[in-house]
Parts: C-alpha cells; sequence; structure tokens
C-alpha cells in the first residue's frame, strides 16, 4: 500500500459514519478527506489526530459527546481500519496511510 502523501502533504483517506453518526457529519455516510500527514507536532498523522480533526473541520452536529469522551473515541463505537478493528491495529497510534478507509460505527441507541 503506497503510503506517501500527495503533493500539497495531505494523505488521502476515507472516512464513514454508521448506526447514527452520520447525523454529527452533516448527514453523510461517507467522506473522501485530505488529511494533512502530519499532526499539529509535526509526527505523522495517527487515529488520536484524525478523531482531533474530524471534530474540528468536519463535525456539524453540536453533540461532540456522542462521539468522543476523554479525547477518545466514546465507549460503543466500533472502530474498523481497512475492515480490521481497531485493537488490532494499535487503537488510536495506528498511523494513517494513503487510501485507508476508517469506518465509526455505534452500537449506542437512545431509547
Amino acid at each position: 500500500m503506497d503510503t506517501k502523501a500527495d503533493d500539497e502533504g495531505n494523505l488521502p483517506i476515507v472516512v464513514e459514519f454508521t448506526g447514527g453518526l452520520e447525523l454529527l457529519f452533516s448527514n453523510q455516510r461517507k467522506h473522501q478527506i485530505a488529511l494533512p500527514s502530519t499532526d499539529e507536532n509535526g509526527r505523522s498523522a495517527n487515529l488520536a489526530f484524525l478523531v482531533r480533526y474530524l471534530c474540528q473541520s468536519l463535525m456539524t452536529g453540536r453533540r461532540k459527546d456522542m462521539f468522543v469522551t476523554d479525547g477518545t473515541v466514546r465507549p460503543g463505537i466500533l472502530v474498523l481500519v481497512n475492515d480490521a478493528d481497531w485493537e488490532l491495529e494499535g487503537e488510536d497510534q495506528y498511523e494513517l496511510k494513503r487510501n485507508d478507509n476508517i469506518l465509526f460505527v455505534s452500537t449506542l441507541h437512545g431509547g
């Protein structure tokens, strides 16, 4: 898999939301993102940076607490990296690669 950033220093990735999370992101399930290849500190972009980026740049809903708690993805949300559980990939420390597909699935249901 090609891990290089594009000419502007961005990583093209696909981010998907299901289980109601899409309501927080313009009611859109799938997003093509050009994520900066480095975080605020100059380190390679990882899932923790992606979550911060999504909250700051893509989230349109006001219920940030439905997606993150204590700076990370809240319990009850499954995260898949290229169809593999993020726990197998190092969770939020996973370094993103060009054309990765990240899927966030809420298992939480209101009542």
